[in-house]
């Protein structure tokens, strides 16, 4: 049920017809897993928080670094030092006290993968390495639980929806990883990250509440230099690892 409050705060989201009360009670008693705290994971976790999903999760081990500010608006300069998952705390709360934030201090490895998913009702991936993402894909795959993929690189973005056993996973696109490169040597410009993430947070809300097209089967490129959307249709891969076990 929602509170009074609470309907004032998300009346803009309760009159549309595709969300409704009904709707805002069930994003009420969502569960989101957000693995990452940076870049595309601070769009996310606000603009879900704002929306009324009532549990977020927040996974990440770092802690907050003067280079992180000019993309991660969870934080602040105040916060240098502080670790991630406690500055995200504090400015979901802060913009809305009727979520429920959940911690997970650690670095998401093969063996506590599937004891932290297995929380949550859909997944967000928000990381920046590659080993990470396949760990996810692979565990999602595995409990059946959505997954919303997002990436930048430079003036570039992608997201990817994958829904278990309705469409291709990360592995169908992507079967093996490129060489590894240290994140810290790859730029981005800074609203692209805010733009994913935020496209995210949108693509976390449809599959939750059943609504609109989800980006399954559909890879969605920006180039935001010429601020072109380019739309790639991929299928499942008979022979992935991952999803066709």
């Amino acid at each position: 049920m929602l509170t009074n409050e609470e309907k004032t705060r998300y009346a803009r989201q309760i009159i549309l017809p595709e969300i409704g009360k009904k709707g805002q009670e069930k994003l009420k008693a969502s569960k989101v897993l957000i693995i990452g705290a940076g870049g595309l994971g601070s769009p996310s976790a606000m603009y879900l928080a704002c929306a009324g999903v009532g549990t977020i999760g927040i996974l990440d081990d770092d802690i907050i670094s003067i280079s992180n500010l000019q993309r991660q608006i969870l934080h602040s300069s105040n916060r240098i030092g502080m670790k991630k998952v406690d500055s995200a705390r504090q400015t979901i709360v802060g913009l809305n006290p009727n979520v429920s934030v959940e911690t997970h201090d650690i670095k998401l490895s093969g063996e506590s993968a599937e004891n932290v998913i297995g929380m949550y009702d859909l997944v967000v991936d928000a990381v920046d390495n590659l080993e990470t993402r396949y760990i996810v894909n692979d565990t999602c795959q595995e409990l059946k639980k959505p997954l919303i993929e997002g990436g930048v690189m430079h003036f570039d973005g992608m997201i990817l929806t994958v829904l278990p056993g309705k469409g291709p996973c990360f592995r169908c696109i992507f079967p093996q990883p490129p060489p590894k490169k240290d994140p810290r040597e790859i730029g981005v410009l800074a609203a692209i990250p805010g733009i994913i993430g935020c496209m995210e947070a949108v693509e976390a809300i449809k599959v939750l509440l059943d609504i609109g097209d989800p980006l399954v089967g559909r890879l969605l490129l920006l180039d935001g230099l010429e601020m072109i959307w380019h739309e790639v249709k991929v299928s499942r891969d008979p022979n992935c690892i991952s999803c066709s076990r």
